[in-house]
C-alpha cells in the first residue's frame, strides 16, 4: 500500500462531481495528441497497448490500467503495436466543504506516490466506467444523479485501495509481517488460521488484505513458494522429485507434480531438462546469468520495448512501470516471467528482480545496432536481427542519397532539448542525433563530437553556450513537459537565440520529441521515413 496525500479523516469533507466521460481511440501505431485538463482526470484503458508519457514518467499501459491525474496535468498516450488503443476520461471536480469556511474547490494530488492506480479486481475498474459511459455524458436531472452515483461508487472503490485509517495500516503491517514469515519458513506445515494467529488481524480481514498486497491467497501464496524452491532444486540437485518435493513443504509427491505442472505448465522432470539445456551468457554490467534457450515469458523494464518487438518478442505484463516510477516488483512476481531485462543500473533493484527470474541489465543507450544484435543472441534471433540491422542501414543509406541535393557536404546539425524541468540538453549518441550523423547525411559540430567520442548520451548546457553547439541546422525538440516548454518559449524569444545563424536562415526544426527523439527501434524506423519529408518540405508529420 502506499502513502497518500489525501487522508481517511478528510473525506467526510469531500464532495465528488463528476463532469463529463468520453471514449477516446487512438490508431495502431500512433500517438494521440499530448493533452492537460482543468479537472481531476481518471483515465481507463480499455484496449490496446503502449506508452502513457504522463508529466515527467514513461509509463507502459495495457488493457485495465487506470489512472488518476490532479489539475493541469499533460499526458499522451502512445499505441506500441498495430492495435488500436481505446481508453475512457473521466472528468470531475471536487469541492471541500469545512464549516464554518465556506465551500472551496479542492486541487490538491490525492495519491502524490503513485501513479498507476492498483485495485483489485482490475476488471471491475473498467466495468464500473464502462456502465457509467453507457448511460450517456450529456445526462440531466434525475438520470445524471443516477450516473453521478455510479462514480462516487467507483471513487470509493478507488478510495478503499488507497486510502488507510491508523487501524488499518497497523494491520497491513502485521500481514506484511506474516508475509516475511512465509518467505523464510514456507516448507512448514501452513494454515491460515495460524497466519491469523501470527498476525493478531481477524479472521477474514487477514486474507483480505493479504490478497491486496499479493495479489493471492495465503495459501496459494505458499504453494508459489514452494514451486519457485522446488525449481531452483531440480536444477541444483539430484535428488529424487519426492525429496525434493518434502524439502519445499509437500507431503504428497503426486500433489507436488499436479501443482507443479500447473503452474509452470510442464511436470518437474520436463521443466528440469528444458531449463538445463539452457545458457549462460554475460549482460550489460558484467553478471553471468543462467537463463533459459528459449524464453518466453519476458518481462521488460525501460523505454525501448520495441527494440523486442521489432525481433517479433511479444513482452508480458504491459502494465509494468518504466521512467522514474519505482519498479513494482509485486506485479513482476505475479507475472511469472522466466527472464526479466531491466533497463537499469541500480544493483538494489537487479538483486530484487534476480529473486524472481533470472534478470539481464540491457542499455538503452547503446547504438540501435548492438542492441538488437545483443536481443538476437539473448533469444535465438540472430538471423532476425541481422536482417532488421541490413534492412535499417539500406534504408537509411538510401535515405541520405535522396537528399544530397537538399544538404551540401560538411553541413552541420545539432539537437537541442528542455528537460526535466528549465535544464536545456544538448543530445549526443542517442535519439535522432544517431540518424542525423552519417557520412552522407550531417555532421556534428566539434564540441558535440567530442560528446560523440566520449559517448556521452545528452550534455547540460546553459543558453549562453548555444551559439557554441548550434549548427548549420538546430533541431530544437518540443518537451511534453509543461515548465520545460516554457523554458523552450523564453529560449525561442530571447537574443541567443535570435543571433544563430541557423535561426537567421531559418534552418531551425522545431518537432515533437516523443515522435522524433525516442530511442527504440520502431522510432528509428519511422525518423528515416519522416526525415526527407521535413528537411524538403518543412512537414513535422
Amino acid at each position: 500500500m502506499q502513502a497518500t496525500g489525501v487522508q481517511a479523516e478528510q473525506l467526510h469533507t469531500l464532495s465528488f462531481h463528476m463532469q463529463s466521460v468520453e471514449q477516446v481511440t487512438i490508431k495502431a501505431d500512433n500517438a494521440a495528441s499530448e493533452k492537460m485538463s482543468s479537472c481531476y482526470t481518471l483515465l481507463v484503458c480499455s484496449n490496446g497497448n503502449g506508452k502513457l508519457y504522463l508529466k515527467d514518467e514513461v509509463l507502459l499501459f495495457d488493457r485495465f490500467s487506470s489512472y488518476l491525474l490532479p489539475p493541469y496535468t499533460y499526458f499522451q498516450f502512445k499505441s506500441s503495436n498495430q492495435k488500436v488503443v481505446s481508453y475512457y476520461k473521466i472528468h470531475f471536480v471536487i469541492t471541500q466543504i469545512s464549516e464554518p469556511s465556506p465551500p472551496r474547490p479542492f486541487q490538491a494530488e490525492l495519491f502524490p506516490t503513485i501513479s498507476e492506480l492498483k485495485v483489485h479486481p482490475v476488471s471491475e475498474m473498467l466495468e464500473m466506467t464502462e456502465k457509467i459511459y453507457r448511460n450517456g455524458w450529456k445526462q440531466k436531472g434525475l438520470s445524471f444523479f443516477g450516473q453521478n452515483v455510479m462514480f462516487l461508487q467507483m471513487i470509493h472503490f478507488i478510495m478503499s485501495h488507497h486510502i488507510q485509517s491508523d487501524e488499518r495500516a497497523n494491520a497491513i503491517q502485521a500481514v506484511e509481517g506474516s508475509i516475511r514469515y512465509l518467505q523464510e519458513n514456507y516448507a512448514d506445515k501452513i494454515t491460515v488460521s495460524m497466519l491469523e494467529s501470527l498476525s493478531g488481524v481477524p479472521n477474514g480481514q487477514y486474507s483480505t488484505i493479504f490478497k491486496e498486497l499479493t495479489g493471492m491467497k495465503p495459501l496459494d501464496y505458499v504453494t508459489d513458494l514452494r514451486i519457485k524452491h522446488a525449481q531452483h532444486l531440480l536444477l541444483q540437485s539430484k535428488e529424487s522429485l519426492s525429496h525434493i518435493a518434502k524439502q519445499v513443504g509437500f507431503t504428497d509427491e503426486y500433489y507436488f507434480n499436479r501443482k507443479f505442472r500447473q503452474m509452470t505448465g510442464l511436470p518437474p522432470r520436463q521443466y528440469a531438462v528444458r531449463m538445463k539445456g539452457s545458457i549462460r551468457i554475460n549482460d550489460w554490467k558484467g553478471n553471468e546469468v543462467t537463463m533459459a534457450s528459449s524464453p518466453s515469458r519476458v518481462i521488460f523494464y525501460g523505454e525501448t520495448v520495441e527494440d523486442l518487438l521489432a525481433l517479433g518478442i511479444q513482452p508480458i505484463g504491459g502494465g509494468i512501470c518504466v521512467g522514474e516510477r519505482q519498479f513494482d516488483f509485486d506485479s513482476a512476481e505475479l507475472l511469472k516471467p522466466d527472464l526479466i531485462i531491466l533497463d537499469n543500473e541500480s544493483q538494489e533493484d537487479y538483486e530484487r528482480f534476480s529473486q524472481i527470474a533470472p534478470t539481464l541489465t540491457y542499455n538503452s543507450f547503446a547504438s540501435i545496432e548492438a542492441r538488437l544484435s545483443l536481443l538476437g543472441r539473448w533469444f535465438g534471433k540472430e538471423k532476425e536481427a541481422d536482417e532488421w540491422i541490413e534492412d535499417y542501414r539500406r534504408r537509411k543509406d538510401m535515405m541520405w542519397q535522396g537528399l544530397s541535393s537538399t544538404i551540401r557536404k560538411g553541413e552541420t546539425a545539432t539537437v537541442f532539448i528542455y528537460h526535466r524541468g528549465k535544464q536545456l540538453f544538448v543530445m549526443g549518441n542517442v535519439g535522432l542525433t544517431s540518424v542525423l550523423y552519417h557520412p552522407n547525411g550531417f555532421e556534428p559540430v566539434r564540441l558535440v563530437k567530442e560528446m560523440l567520442n566520449e559517448e556521452l548520451p545528452y550534455k547540460e548546457i546553459t543558453r549562453d553556450d548555444l551559439p557554441n553547439y548550434a549548427g548549420d541546422r538546430v533541431f530544437m525538440l518540443t518537451p511534453s513537459s509543461p515548465s520545460s516548454r516554457d523554458a523552450l518559449e523564453e529560449t525561442l524569444s530571447s537574443s541567443e537565440w535570435q543571433q544563430l545563424e541557423s535561426v537567421k536562415k531559418g534552418l531551425v526544426y522545431q518537432i515533437d520529441v516523443l515522435n522524433w527523439n525516442c530511442y527504440d527501434a520502431n522510432t528509428f524506423s519511422k525518423v528515416i521515413d519522416k526525415l526527407p519529408r521535413l528537411l524538403q518540405l518543412g512537414i513535422t508529420e
